[in-house]
């Protein structure tokens, strides 16, 4: 049986695993941390608290189904899936917006605030359902290998009509005047990477895929999702390996046929990368690797963040699930990231309070907090800019709930910014969701997912097709795997 060495035990791994042991492979993930899930591990403090350190949005739940779909079982075989209502609050300086669980209800929240925008939003939905179900299958899961790829006249229709040449910032200004309208429909592309003005209208889709079908929560956090998934992996023949770093590949004849650990030497028949793209092309000689350290700088990476997780003694009765905190310019925050390249002057933030849905994350009368800050990659990371910010963030929190003194109640906090992505995930520029969804970096424009000179390395994950997110890296590691079958080993 031809073995398979996989590096990073993140979705994209483990999905790809899983898939390329049902082909009958053997299969191993190797991954340099002690627990597995990447940027979706959980952190355990031993108070009763249970932190998500990474993912906290279970949007396009059908990716999620079809993997488990896949191997013949379903996500409610591992975990309660719960329905978020309201799907989450946004606040703004001059008043707050609550989004409840079911679409249908936006109608009237919509009118309520500029009307005839209630019909604007069945018209745009109508809109992001349809390049949903065209962009799916017909761009996002291709390999991306060369245009060959979207040369049919039925891909040529879809392309025109999935606007890869318009932004989404135009199309959500063509059916709404309200800037609280504006910003609603342009959230969930924040989540590509880069601002509305320059993604696509083609990633409307991401308003199916979120709003349209709901806004869930896994009961007892993201962890649970990456249990399932690891479950369905070793139900494979996957074997797992934690705290066990690849160091180095050894490349013979243009392929690699041993891998090096702290521990051991693996000898392995083909490899697919799922830690960072540009530090696993480190681990070869130079001559092979697809990108040069001046490609890399050159690329627009999506932001970096400044998280933190709090443990807080009190409950907050003013606060959501998901709260988006927007009280200030958006375009300057995302200015401040992409051009300037600065710490925010006046920053955009985002509260997740899971314990208001999950009482297992936090002892009774506590609250579990995860507060989550964009910032540009490649910043001065100190102790002092944390705290700064901290306040800045705590102060806005109190207003809003209307309390004080927050900070005396918090028992466990921990942060987490751009030096600890680049310890622990090794991501460049210390970047928390890969390069950003542009134009020119989409589909065929993104790093290759095989390596061009090496016959049995391919890459998958956030850095490659087809971009940032838990769906997409399901996505990414379900495209690799079948990459590696049409290799010949």
């Amino acid at each position: 049986m031809q073995k398979v060495s996989i590096i990073g035990g993140g979705f994209s791994g483990i999905t790809a695993a899983a898939y390329a042991a049902k082909a009958g492979y053997s299969v191993a993930v190797f991954e340099k941390n002690n627990t597995l899930g990447g940027r979706a591990r959980q952190w355990h403090t031993g108070k009763g608290y249970v932190f998500d350190m990474g993912p906290s949005w279970y949007w396009m739940p059908e990716v999620f189904e079809g993997f488990f779909a896949d191997f013949g079982k379903s996500a409610l075989d591992y975990y309660v899936l719960k329905k978020l209502d309201p799907q989450f609050e946004i606040v703004f300086s001059d008043g707050k917006l609550m989004l409840p669980g079911a679409i249908q209800e936006w109608k009237s929240v919509f009118n309520a605030l500029e009307p005839g925008a209630g019909e604007k939003l069945s018209h745009i939905l109508e809109d992001a359902e349809r390049k949903y179900r065209i962009a799916i299958p017909n761009f996002v899961e291709k390999p991306c290998r060369s245009l060959t790829e979207f040369l049919s006249p039925t891909l040529i229709k879809s392309a025109v009509q999935l606007q890869l040449f318009t932004s989404m910032r135009k199309l959500v200004k063509n059916h709404f005047r309200h800037p609280w309208l504006r910003c609603l429909m342009e959230f969930p592309v924040l989540f590509l990477g880069a601002s509305p003005a320059n993604i696509p209208a083609m990633y409307n889709l991401m308003n199916f895929g979120g709003y349209q079908q709901g806004t869930f929560y896994p009961i007892g956090g993201f962890g649970k999702v990456v249990d399932a998934m690891v479950k369905v992996a070793q139900e494979q023949g996957v074997q797992f390996y934690t705290g066990c770093e690849v160091t180095n590949m050894a490349v013979q004849n243009k392929r690699i046929h041993t891998l090096e650990t702290p521990e051991k030497r693996v000898v392995t028949d083909a490899v697919i990368a799922a830690a960072d793209y540009q530090f696993t092309e480190q681990l070869i000689p130079e001559a092979y690797r697809n990108y040069s350290e001046s490609y890399w700088k050159k690329r627009t990476f999506a932001p970096s963040c400044l998280l933190f997780y709090i443990g807080l003694k009190e409950k907050l009765p003013g606060l959501q699930h998901h709260t988006l905190f927007f009280e200030s310019d958006l375009d300057q925050h995302l200015s401040e990231i992409y051009q300037e390249k600065k710490w925010p002057t006046h920053p955009l933030f985002y509260v997740c309070c899971p314990s208001k849905t999950d009482s297992t994350v936090a002892p009774e009368g506590h609250e579990n907090l995860f507060l989550l800050m964009p910032i540009a990659t490649g910043l001065e990371d100190t102790e002092d800019l944390r705290q700064k910010y901290l306040d800045t963030m705590v102060a806005r929190i109190e207003k809003h709930c209307g309390t004080t003194g927050l900070k005396n109640n918090i028992e466990v906090l921990k942060s987490y910014c751009i030096n600890d992505f680049i310890q622990d995930y090794h991501a460049y520029g210390g970047n928390a969701y890969g390069l950003a969804n542009t134009l020119r970096q989409t589909a065929l424009l993104k790093p290759k997912m095989h390596n061009k000179k090496i016959a049995n390395l391919l890459y998958t994950g956030q850095l490659t097709i087809p971009g940032p997110g838990v769906p997409p890296a399901i996505l990414s590691g379900k495209i690799a795997a079948h990459q590696l079958c049409q290799l010949k080993l």
